[in-house]
C-alpha cells in the first residue's frame, strides 16, 4: 500500500452459490423467485428483456430541464446575465439526450422490440417535439407561478412562490409530463408525475389538461385524474379530489380503460379544501364549491356550493323524542 493513501480493510472474497447457499437455505428462495418472474402476471404477457425507464434519470432530467426553463432562480448560482443562454443551451442538449435515452427505453419495452431502427426514429421525433414544447411549457408555468403569487396573500414575490410552494413543483412537472404523454411517451409521463406525487404529496395524472393560470394552494392530498378537463384560472385548496365515481367494466368483468370519467372545471372555479368531485360532470364556470363537499352532478356556471347547515337543537327533559 502506497503511503498516501490510506489503508482499507480487506474486503471478504466472493463465494459461489454452493458457498452462501447453505447458509441461509437460499438455493430453494432464489428457485421459487425464478419461477415467480417467469410466471404468468395476472394475465399480462412477459415483458420483453429491456430496461424500463430509469425514475432517477428522469428526476435529474425534470431538475435540469427546471433549471434551463428558469436559469436565473433554479440555474447554477454563479450563472452571469452573459452566460444565460449558453447554460440554457448546454443543458438542454445534455438533458434532451438523457430524455431520448428514457424515451427509448419506454418505446423499446412497448414495442418488444431491441433498439430497432423505428423505435430510434421514433424516440428521437418524440424528443424533438418535446423540446420544441418548452417555451410554452415556461409560458404556462409563468401564469401558475404569477396566479400562486396574486391568489396568496402570503406570498412576498414571485421568486418565493417558484422557490417554495409545492403546486408549483407538482405543476412544473405536469406540464413536462402532459407533453410527453400526448407525444407518445404515457410511462415517463406517468413516473414524472409520481416523482412529484412523492415530493408533494400532489396526484396529478399526466393525461389531465389543465389550462393557464392554475393555483393549487398548500396542496397536500388533492388528487387529478387521467380524463379531467380544467379550464382557466382555475384554484384548489389542499385535500381536493376530481376523481371517477365509478369504474365501467366489459363482459368480462375487466375495467374499460380510457373512458372520459373525470370532471370537466369551467374556467374562474374555486374549489376549497375537501371537497370531492366525481365522475364526467360539468362545474360549470366562475362557480364557488365549497369545503368538505361531495358533487356528483354537474352545476351550472355561477352556481356556490356549499354543506347544507348542521341542526342544533336541545331536547329538555326528554322533550321530542
Amino acid at each position: 500500500m502506497n503511503g498516501d493513501r490510506a489503508s482499507l480493510p480487506d474486503l471478504p472474497a466472493v463465494k459461489s452459490r454452493s458457498d452462501w447457499a447453505p447458509s441461509w437455505e437460499i438455493d430453494g428462495v432464489v428457485d421459487e423467485l425464478r419461477e415467480l418472474r417467469s410466471a404468468n402476471r395476472g394475465g399480462m404477457p412477459a415483458p420483453p428483456s429491456v430496461k424500463l425507464p430509469s425514475p432517477r434519470s428522469l428526476a435529474r432530467v425534470v431538475e435540469g430541464l427546471s433549471s434551463a426553463l428558469f436559469p436565473n432562480r433554479l440555474g447554477r448560482p454563479d450563472l452571469s446575465e452573459e452566460g444565460v443562454d449558453y447554460f440554457v443551451g448546454a443543458t438542454l442538449d445534455e438533458m434532451l439526450g438523457a430524455l431520448h435515452e428514457q424515451v427509448l427505453r419506454e418505446l423499446t419495452f412497448a414495442a418488444g422490440l431491441s433498439n430497432s431502427r423505428p423505435v430510434r426514429s421514433q424516440s428521437r421525433k418524440i424528443t424533438r417535439e418535446f423540446a420544441l414544447a418548452l417555451p410554452e411549457v415556461r409560458r404556462l408555468s409563468d401564469t401558475d407561478i404569477l396566479a400562486a403569487y396574486h391568489g396568496d396573500p402570503a406570498a412576498r414575490s414571485v421568486d418565493e412562490v417558484l422557490v417554495c410552494y409545492p403546486g408549483i413543483v407538482a405543476m412544473t412537472h405536469h406540464r413536462l409530463a402532459h407533453v410527453l404523454h400526448n407525444l407518445g411517451a404515457p410511462l415517463l409521463g406517468r413516473i414524472i408525475a409520481e416523482l412529484a406525487h412523492s415530493a408533494t404529496g400532489i396526484d396529478i395524472h399526466p393525461g389531465a389538461t389543465i389550462g393557464e393560470s392554475f393555483f393549487i394552494d398548500h396542496g397536500t392530498g388533492v388528487v387529478i385524474g387521467e380524463s379531467c378537463i380544467i379550464g382557466q384560472r382555475v384554484r384548489v385548496y389542499q385535500a381536493v379530489t376530481l376523481g371517477a365515481k365509478r369504474f365501467e367494466q366489459d363482459a368480462d368483468g375487466k375495467l374499460v380503460k380510457g373512458e372520459p370519467r373525470h370532471p370537466i372545471v369551467g374556467d374562474d372555479v374555486v374549489i376549497y379544501a375537501g371537497a370531492t368531485i366525481l365522475g364526467r360532470i360539468t362545474i360549470g364556470a366562475r362557480s364557488t364549491i365549497g369545503g368538505n363537499v361531495w358533487v356528483t352532478r354537474s352545476i351550472p356556471p355561477g352556481s356556490h356550493i356549499t354543506q347544507a347547515k348542521t341542526r342544533n337543537e336541545a331536547f329538555d327533559e326528554g322533550s321530542g323524542i
